[in-house]
């Protein structure tokens, strides 16, 4: 554990985009086949510990929304991208999502859960969403881009946000962007596990 608390409770757009970009380094598998949902389920199952989140095609148009397009589920070294517009949200899926025993880490998971409950109604179990949780370390900010800002003194990219995640073929770039925002959510977590909570957090 780190000896001290050093992080800053807030950073400002203009001090983020001076840092670093962070991506993630590891495999990116993409499920968009029912055949391959028990082996990328099976794996992310064994894992310590797996990042969260969720993409959506972008509405430009005023009370238009999609059904989420992307579930992106992440250990250390290998990133699943299941392209719910192509696959069901199947029972394997679900079962991760509900074992309280996986911790699941995300940002704004609340948003996402509701997302992916418009598809498919299950108990969500073993969520750590990180905007909840920083306040103990005395952080402000909630999202993910400051999030990494302020503990990993690396900042996330978000040109891809608005791509179209419902296209044919997810480009090189959609595909670091997604996996990169599910990964740096556990780097980020266990960064705050090994510093110390501000005092009025500490048991």
């Amino acid at each position: 554990m780190s000896t001290e608390n050093t992080f800053i409770d807030k950073i400002s757009n203009e001090q983020t985009a001076l840092l670093p970009a962070i991506e993630f380094r590891g495999e990116i598998r993409i499920i968009e086949h029912e055949r391959d949902i028990d082996d990328a389920c099976r794996y992310l199952s064994e894992q310590p510990l797996v990042g969260f989140d969720t993409e959506t095609r972008p509405s430009f148009r005023p009370g238009v929304t999609h059904r989420v397009s992307l579930l992106q589920l992440s250990s250390p070294e290998r990133c699943y991208l299941f392209r719910l517009n192509k696959i069901p949200l199947a029972k394997p899926i679900l079962r991760l999502l509900e074992n309280r025993s996986l911790p699941k880490i995300g940002a704004d998971v609340a948003g996402d859960l509701r997302s992916l409950r418009q598809i498919r109604h299950f108990r969500d179990g073993g969520f750590v969403d990180l905007q909840s949780i920083a306040p103990q370390w005395g952080i402000e900010e909630k999202s993910l881009r400051k999030l990494s800002a302020i503990v990993l003194g690396q900042r996330v990219s978000k040109a891809q946000r608005l791509s179209n995640w419902e296209a044919a073929t997810l480009t090189g770039k959609q595909q670091l962007y997604a996996a990169t925002d599910a990964w740096v959510c556990t780097r980020i977590y266990e960064k705050l596990l090994r510093t110390p909570k501000i005092k009025k957090f500490r048991s």
